[in-house]
Formats: C-alpha cells, sequence, structure tokens
C-alpha cells in the first residue's frame, strides 16, 4: 500500500478505523511477520492523529521497525532467545526521526537472529512466510520487513543491510529496498551485527515512498562516528544515464531471462555495456570472514548478566558465560561467532581476516573503475526465486545465495532492489548500484524502470 492511498484511506475512515483494521489484518495473518505488535501504543497514536495532534511528513502512516532497531520500552529481540526480554530504554536514531514525523510504529517486525540468515529461518520466533507462496521464504534477514510492506501488514518498513538484507526480502516480497551508502543513515540504536558493514534502510510500494522514508531517516548524528553527516533530499530527474551489467553478478535461466527482458527495455532509453569486476570471484569468501569475524566480537557482550536472558542459577563464571550462550544463541549465530573467533585467533588472523580485507580493497578498486565509465551498474538482486522453506539446509548454500549483494556492503556503496514482475508467480527484483551517495541516480533509474516496465 503506497502512502497515497493510506492517506485516502485515512481521510474517508479516520485514521483509527484504518489502524484498526490493519491491525486485524496482522491478527489474522499466516506470514508470522511480527514479534511485537504495538497495538495499544499505535491506536493511541491514530486517536491523536484524528484529534489533530500528530503532525510531520510521516503522520498517521503505519512503519513497522526490524527487531534489532531499539525502540524505547518496546521488546527488542533480535530474534534471538538471549534477548527474548530485553527492552531498551532509548530509541534508535531513525525511530526518533520516525516520531519526529508523526509515524505510527505499529510493530518490529521479524528478522533472522541477530540478523544472520538469508531466509528468516534462524529466527527463534520461526520463518516469515512468503506473502505470495507461503511454503517459501519472504528473504533475509529483514524477511519480516519485507513481507509486512507487500501484504500491506505496514505502508513502510525499516530494515537493516549487513549483506544483502535488505534487498534480498525486497526481490522475494516484490517491494522497494534501498541499502543506502554506508554512513548516510545513522546506526545509532542498531544492536550491532558486523558494523563496517550494515546500515539501516527503507522500505516501500513505490519509489516516491522509499524516498520520503529517506529523507527522514538519513542525517547528521554525533554519536554515530561512522555518520558521514549529510541529509538527503529527492530530487526528480529523468537524464539518460551510462548503465553497466556486472558479467560476475548473475542467477539462474528463470532469473536470467526476466533480467535479460528488462535489459532490453533499459536499452531504449539508456546507453548499456557490460563491466567485469574480476575480484568478485572472492568477495563472497571476503565478506563472511569479516562479517563473522566482527560478529564474534560484538556477540561476546551477551553474558547473562547486564541484560537480556540469565539463568537462575550461578554458578562458576566460566561454566555460567558457557550455558547462558549455549542456550541463549541459535545455531546459526554459534557457527559465525566461532568461525569469526578461530579467523581472528593467534597465528590464523593474517592468513584469512587481513586478507579478507586485502580482498576487500581490490573489490572497491573494481567499483571504483567501473564508476569511470557507468553511472549505475545492474544485476539480478537474488540469483534466484524464492527458496522453498527448508529447501537451504546446507548453510554454504544459503551463504552462496548472497553472492549478487555482499560485494555492495564490502565497499560501502547503495544498492536498491526493484520488483521486475513475476516468474512462475514468484517476484524478482533487479539491483541497481550507485557510487558513494548517488542515491538520488539509483531513486529516479529505478523509477524509470518501473514505468518502462510497467507501461
Amino acid at each position: 500500500m503506497k502512502i497515497a492511498e493510506w492517506k485516502e484511506k485515512v481521510e474517508n475512515h479516520g485514521c483509527y478505523d484504518a489502524v484498526a483494521e490493519m491491525l486485524d489484518r496482522i491478527e489474522k495473518s499466516k506470514l508470522n511477520a511480527y514479534i511485537t505488535v504495538c497495538r495499544d501504543q499505535a491506536l493511541r497514536m491514530a486517536e491523536k492523529y484524528d484529534r489533530g495532534e500528530l503532525n510531520g511528513r510521516l503522520a498517521g502512516v503505519p512503519v513497522a521497525v526490524k527487531d534489532n532497531i531499539s525502540t524505547k520500552d518496546v521488546l527488542t529481540t533480535c530474534a534471538s532467545k538471549i534477548l527474548s526480554n530485553y527492552r531498551p530504554v532509548f530509541d534508535a536514531h531513525v525511530v526518533e526521526r520516525l516520531k519526529h514525523e508523526g509515524a505510527i510504529i505499529i510493530g518490529k517486525a521479524n528478522m533472522d537472529e541477530f540478523a544472520m540468515g538469508t531466509t528468516t529461518e534462524t529466527s527463534y520466533y520461526g520463518v516469515v512466510r512468503n506473502p505470495y507462496d507461503l511454503e517459501r521464504v519472504a528473504g533475509g534477514s529483514s524477511g519480516g520487513s519485507g513481507a509486512v510492506v507487500a501484504a500491506d501488514e505496514a505502508v513502510l518498513s525499516l530494515g537493516s543491510d549487513t549483506g544483502g538484507s535488505i534487498r534480498c526480502p525486497a526481490s522475494f516480497c516484490g517491494v522497494y529496498g534501498l541499502k543506502p551508502t554506508y554512513g548516510l543513515v545513522s546506526r545509532y540504536g542498531l544492536i550491532p551485527y558486523a558494523n563496517s558493514l550494515e546500515q539501516i534502510g527503507p522500505m516501500a510500494d513505490c519509489i516516491e515512498d522509499l524516498a520520503l522514508l529517506l529523507e527522514v531517516i538519513a542525517g547528521k548524528d554525533v554519536r554515530d562516528s561512522t555518520n558521514a553527516g549529510r541529509e538527503f533530499r529527492f530530487v526528480p530527474d529523468e537524464k539518460r544515464l551510462k548503465v553497466g551489467i556486472v558479467k560476475e553478478m548473475g542467477g539462474n535461466d528463470e532469473v536470467m531471462g526476466r533480467f535479460n527482458e528488462v535489459v532490453e527495455v533499459i536499452k531504449q532509453h539508456h546507453e548499456v555495456g557490460e563491466v567485469s569486476m574480476p575480484s568478485f570471484k572472492y568477495a563472497l569468501a571476503a565478506y563472511y570472514i569479516i562479517a563473522m569475524s566482527e560478529a564474534s566480537s560484538n556477540l561476546a557482550r551477551y553474558d547473562g548478566v547486564r541484560y537480556g536472558f540469565a539463568l537462575e542459577k550461578l554458578d562458576s563464571w566460566r561454566r555460567y558465560f558457557s550455558k547462558v550462550r549455549a542456550e541463549g544463541f541459535g545455531e546459526e549465530v554459534k557457527r559465525r561467532i566461532m568461525l569469526g573467533s578461530y579467523a581472528l585467533s593467534a597465528g590464523y588472523y593474517g592468513k584469512y581476516y587481513l586478507k579478507a580485507q586485502k580482498v576487500r580493497t581490490l573489490v572497491i578498486r573494481d567499483f571504483r573503475r567501473a564508476f569511470e565509465q557507468y553511472d549505475v551498474l545492474i544485476s539480478p538482486t537474488m540469483p534466484a526465486l524464492p527458496f522453498k522453506i527448508g529447501e537451504l539446509a546446507d548453510p554454504l548454500t544459503m551463504y552462496k545465495a548472497d553472492v549478487n549483494t555482499v560485494p555492495i556492503n564490502l565497499a560501502g556503496l547503495p544498492a536498491l532492489s526493484v520488483p521486475v514482475g513475476f516468474v512462475k508467480k514468484l517476484p524478482v527484483g533487479l539491483q541497481v548500484i550507485g557510487n558513494y551517495f548517488s542515491e538520488n541516480t539509483l531513486l529516479n533509474f529505478g523509477k524509470q524502470v518501473s514505468e518502462l516496465w510497467s507501461g
């Protein structure tokens, strides 16, 4: 549902009734897209809107927030048992901005545990189902954030993207999802997985709504040392662009068939060429070494003492610490902590982690060379159609599914997933990659593609 459609509904029926109807839809939903639904809070905000007491660019608009983004006094679990009772005492920067603009936080969206996954199957609260086929996944790790927008269980949503976690569910759920330039949106209040890779970003049903949400959440925040201190304003533009197809980013026959159709449409209005990125064959391995290493450090804070899941009986510190983490973390999280700890251990740091950082530099250089020739780069967002639940039982197969998305996070670049129709009644996404802080170019190109494709 677009913001314009929501506002029309509110005008006809009142915000309270419109929000109540959405909450009823969520309650009856089979998607399992929410971990926490803020029913009472949302209805109170809707009443305020009806009384004329709620103002701002998103006044009265229901927004879902991924459950690894802090919301004051509202359960924030990261879809993990170890945080199943955690209620933050502060709002994340992006949540402060949403509230300042009058948005209604309707709930906390389900996700892969600590954002570690591609299918939302690692969630302690169960898998999120795809709105187009309940036997398939909605993508991950922001699966709930994608599903709620596609199923009209929210108008907008926020996700986080460490290696494709916004773009994957956007593609699988047939919505728009943007991973902004690293540093454009403050990460203050985002519970960390891999600090140097992750970025909060918007998901919506159209480009205009996506751009508006990005305008709201982007900007200066002194509490985040990686924040670029830049605001964002969407400026419509229809100029002809040089578009590069990345040879190393592909997909299976079904996905590539649709991608090639979209490319033919793009060629009618833009100059299209092909570009090779030799470093990409190492990018996936480098990404997972870096991400897991950072995760092993970040997740060391969960000890069962300061907050979150705890045991009733305090044994020796070593046994207590180990038992809390053994019971509190899921299998995928444990796997990544152990692999990350191994990569950072004495004797292996140079062999793995340092080499991965060198590959990261090569990826950045390849992108830099590509953007000397092209304005944007394109590829399929995901190499396959939405997977059936349980299909990716092997962790390595799941990791390989991120092959088209992780290079962007290594370089800190912005990337947009644009829905380009359906294959076998399942959504397909086009990934558009831009240079640093070129979100306007991405959004305008994405809008053109959408109009050309639908037209």
